[in-house]
């Protein structure tokens, strides 16, 4: 397999095996409506095989940063609606990823009065609102009757994506938001359901995934997974747990058809990622992760050894918005600047080069 050969996800039709990870980049403003800048930078980036968007907020409680693009006002539809239209007049694709932030945000943020999370279990460590950095809060646990509303909530911004001119919707189910929280039992101690078992903790996931897909076909919904990330005090470290937990998710989804299964995690060619992959039966897409950044040989190595159907890409999509002949032409890389990954205005985002004839 060639990382630069065309394959099929779900409807889409891809040109290329390289897709832009998801990456925050707070440009969209307070109102988290997406801007003329957030659109050219987007449009920049076309030539990859698939854009994964940054993640947007399903309900203003699930916003995670500041300056986060939303999927839940007109306003911001509307927004989205010139992003989508600049990339697809280059001919790109590029899917919305829609998230909850859970308990991994801050009140400063959000605006609204609690946390929602599986658990009243505070992350460890300090959040950034727009006043400055404070302690994680304490969440409000959901209650089982309150979970419908969460299903409902990333329905309606699925739709919205749809209606904001996306080629499809990428759940996001990783990086300890609220979807990973309640895989983990470190994140998720209830004693209903939704807890316990792993098949109790998978329950929710599995609910959202089904809905989304029976609201916008599952050709056009996929998921996002980082096992073992260990990131936002959602620990995964017992190994039989981890394995029975996401193969119990995996199998719930695996008869959906989805568009794919995007799983971010530091060892591709393992027992756990090509379990899961085996499982899940359809396209998966892989990321090595945030501990380094993906080089061309890497990506290169998981095409040729077909641990995945494409490669997840992200720093270096940031640095380089023709990354895909850069690599393949062996170009020299802009290096990414990254004291300006979230920061405002076009500094740092719409300024790289691209390669001079």
């Amino acid at each position: 397999m060639d990382l630069f050969s065309p394959v099929a996800l779900g409807d889409l039709k891809l040109s290329n095996r390289l897709v832009m990870a998801p990456l925050t980049r707070s440009r969209s403003g307070k109102d988290g409506v997406p801007n003329a800048d957030v659109a050219e930078y987007y449009r920049q980036r076309a030539s990859l095989g698939l854009i994964v968007s940054e993640a947007t907020y399903s309900s203003f409680a699930g916003q995670g940063f500041i300056r986060q693009p939303g999927l839940v006002t007109e306003e911001q539809v509307a927004g989205w609606k010139k992003v989508t239209d600049a990339v697809h007049a280059e001919g790109g694709l590029i899917v919305a990823q829609v998230m909850h932030a859970g308990r991994a945000t801050h009140t400063g943020t959000t605006g609204a009065d609690h946390l929602e999370a599986p658990s009243a279990i505070a992350v460890d460590g300090q959040s950034r609102t727009y006043t400055g950095k404070y302690d994680y809060q304490v969440p409000h646990a959901l209650t089982t009757e309150e979970l419908p509303r969460i299903v409902e909530e990333f329905v309606t911004a699925s739709r919205n994506a749809i209606a904001a001119g996306f080629d499809g919707v990428e759940l996001h189910g990783a990086n300890g938001y609220l979807l990973h929280e309640f895989l983990a039992p470190t994140s998720n101690t209830r004693t209903d359901n939704y807890g316990g078992s792993p098949e109790n903790r998978a329950r929710l996931v599995i609910e959202v995934v089904t809905a989304v897909a029976n609201a916008i076909g599952a050709e056009k919904t996929s998921l996002r997974i980082s096992p073992e990330h260990n990131i936002q005090s959602v620990i995964e470290n017992d190994a039989e747990d981890v394995l029975a937990t996401y193969t119990a998710l995996v199998e719930g989804i695996a008869p959906l058809g989805l568009a794919n299964l995007s799983i971010l995690h530091r060892d591709l060619a393992g027992d756990l990622v090509q379990s899961l992959r085996k499982s899940f039966g359809g396209p998966v897409l892989l990321n090595t992760g945030f501990a380094e950044i993906t080089t061309y040989e890497e990506a290169a190595r998981v095409a040729a050894e077909g641990w995945g159907d494409a490669v997840v890409v992200g720093r270096p999509a940031i640095a380089n918005p023709d990354l895909v002949r850069r690599w393949k032409e062996e170009l020299p890389l802009n290096e990414p600047d990254f004291a300006t990954f979230y920061t405002e205005g076009p500094a740092g985002y719409t300024d790289y080069p691209f390669w001079q004839n």
